[in-house]
């Protein structure tokens, strides 16, 4: 399509969205992006983005596409149909394209329904017990570097770690690998941003041929040595499903634990740095969740939607259709912006305060089929986290606001100083 449609009555130019997203990236806007989401939705609903494609900035417009059967997520089939398919044909790319996140029906609906249910009520009352065990060990961490220094690093001592531990023992991967996962992670993620430059695209396959190197030879480990633990049992379901093909399953299996083991370590950890940064910068709030512990998921809840985890995420049409009064034909890309749709003030009035009390709406964790997956955990890990640190660090506070990965899809945030 060419046109770009009338939106609210004013015709926006494929360019003017550009120095939004340069401001997006840059230090400021990455420190405080509420002003660029503001001017994203003065522009429209659906507003066209330079490439081609439309950005999405409404909280309903963002959930009928989340929640959409006729918005798909761009699969291989997708990218071979692109006039640059060899743009998505870097390995990295490719790699992130055979995940679950990346799969449509009926594809999609084969792998989800053989998951189950990964962290339901009884997974997650069994696992409660190791996460409390990880979150005490971490902030004796965090308090011997507090009383040594007088000052420490949340995000790295704590944020980052949580999320490796709970779901590395829950697969039973050893400890002294936690580290090496974690690198491998914040490398690869590149190949996930919007638009990828080539040093950054070198730096994800470099990862990712480290990613895959380990994640088959865990499979390839548990195969000779099983266990009592959850990826042995994926190895015997798939295993079954495929009798007489062992490659079949093996790619099944290195597809799955993978993707649940990355998918559940960034967004996690910036999500709890991101509800402590909140919550300690303001010693009334803090004070007010020690005497009602009750209100902590609500503070997690008002995390999720003031700063989400993932910024943006992409749809595309399965037939032409209009979106919010703007024909879109098939094939035609969307992108998602969660920080903007959750900053709509038609959802959440006054969004940009920060209220533990709001009981607001958020689309964090997406919606439909491709519905977060590790909603329940990560909700469970931040409860935990946020019910000893506040009992034991009266006092905390930031030293210093964050630092953050120059990013534009997955927020990071590097580090978060705290001292007592």
């Amino acid at each position: 399509m060419t046109a770009v449609g009338d939106i609210r009555g004013t015709t926006t130019d494929r360019r003017a969205v550009i120095p939004l997203l340069r401001r997006l990236r840059s230090a400021e806007g990455q420190a405080n992006p509420l002003p660029v989401w503001d001017e994203l939705r003065a522009l429209g609903e659906v507003v066209p983005a330079p490439w081609g494609g439309y950005f999405v900035t409404g909280f309903d417009t963002c959930s009928q596409i989340l929640r959409g059967r006729d918005w798909l997520v761009p699969d291989f089939a997708w990218q071979e149909r692109r006039p640059d398919a060899a743009r998505w044909r870097d390995p990295a790319t490719r790699e992130m394209t055979r995940t679950l996140s990346r799969l449509n029906p009926p594809e999609h609906t084969f792998r989800r329904r053989a998951l189950g249910n990964l962290f339901d009520r009884g997974t997650l009352e069994a696992m409660r017990p190791r996460i409390e065990d990880h979150v005490t060990r971490l902030l004796d961490r965090l308090d011997l570097a507090l009383r040594t220094h007088g000052e420490a690093d949340f995000a790295t001592t704590v944020g980052d770690q949580l999320p490796i531990h709970t779901v590395g023992q829950w697969l039973a991967i050893p400890a002294e690998h936690y580290p090496r996962i974690l690198d491998f992670t914040h490398r690869q993620v590149h190949a996930q941003e919007l638009i990828p430059t080539r040093s950054e695209l070198a730096v994800s396959a470099q990862a990712t041929r480290e990613m895959k190197d380990f994640f088959t030879g865990l499979v390839a480990h548990r195969r000779a040595h099983p266990g009592d633990d959850v990826l042995t049992g994926w190895i015997r379901y798939w295993d079954a499903q495929y009798p007489d093909d062992r490659a079949a399953a093996d790619k099944m299996l290195y597809d799955l634990t993978m993707f649940v083991t990355i998918a559940s370590l960034e967004t996690t950890a910036t999500l709890l740095t991101n509800a402590v940064w909140f919550l300690t910068q303001d010693p009334a709030r803090a004070d007010r969740l020690r005497r009602y512990p009750e209100g902590i998921d609500d503070a997690i809840d008002e995390a999720l939607r003031y700063d989400p985890p993932i910024h943006l995420n992409s749809r595309f049409a399965a037939d032409n259709t209009v979106l919010a009064g703007v024909p879109i034909a098939k094939d035609t890309t969307v992108h998602v912006l969660y920080g903007a749709a959750n900053h709509d003030p038609r959802r959440n009035p006054d969004p940009h305060v920060f209220d533990i009390h709001r009981k607001g709406g958020h689309l964090t964790f997406g919606g439909g089929a491709h519905y977060c997956l590790g909603t329940a955990l990560a909700r469970l890990e931040a409860s935990l986290l946020l019910t000893q640190l506040l009992e034991r660090f009266p006092t905390l506070r930031p030293s210093a606001g964050p630092t953050y990965a120059n990013r534009m899809v997955f927020r990071r945030i590097t580090s978060l100083k705290v001292t007592t």
